[in-house]
């Protein structure tokens, strides 16, 4: 155990990509992106963000990665919601490829209409209910009770 209070934990990977890869997970269980309360949300990536030069420093990494897989066709094979710090050396072997070698280059009128339907659904009265339900049913989560 790397970190904990009242509402999250951080722990070392199991398996992983180097030294010092850790999770950051709460302790309520919340399977995907789309499950977990906003302000927790926001609490893990506070803790992620202050553990990332911590971890970077102690394993000597050049670079990090913060990853998130959420649902299966994403990668996530654990469907208890967390966040991954992974320190980086250069020549590690392991990879998130941005952009992806399989994908094109869309036409500029694809792109804007994406862009339309983005934020026509941002601009939907139901998800700005939803999502604004999804905002306040969570306390605020930013002091933390304890820290070891």
């Amino acid at each position: 155990m790397c970190y904990e209070d009242s509402d999250v934990v951080a722990f070392l990977d199991i398996q992983p990509v180097n030294a010092g890869h850790l999770l950051v997970v709460p302790r309520a269980h919340h399977e995907s992106l789309q499950d977990i309360p906003h302000a927790l949300a926001m609490h893990l990536f506070e803790i992620a963000m202050e553990l990332a030069p911590v971890v970077k420093q102690v394993g000597g990494a050049d670079g990090l990665n913060v990853v998130v897989n959420s649902g299966a066709a994403a990668g996530q094979d654990v469907f208890h919601y967390h966040v991954h710090v992974i320190p980086r050396r250069a020549g590690d072997g392991f990879d998130i490829p941005l952009p992806f070698p399989g994908s094109g280059m869309p036409d500029r009128t694809v792109l804007d209409a994406n862009a339309a339907r983005i934020i026509s659904a941002l601009r939907d009265p139901m998800a700005i209910r939803k999502r604004s339900e999804r905002r306040s049913t969570v306390t605020d989560r930013r002091a933390p009770s304890s820290n070891t």
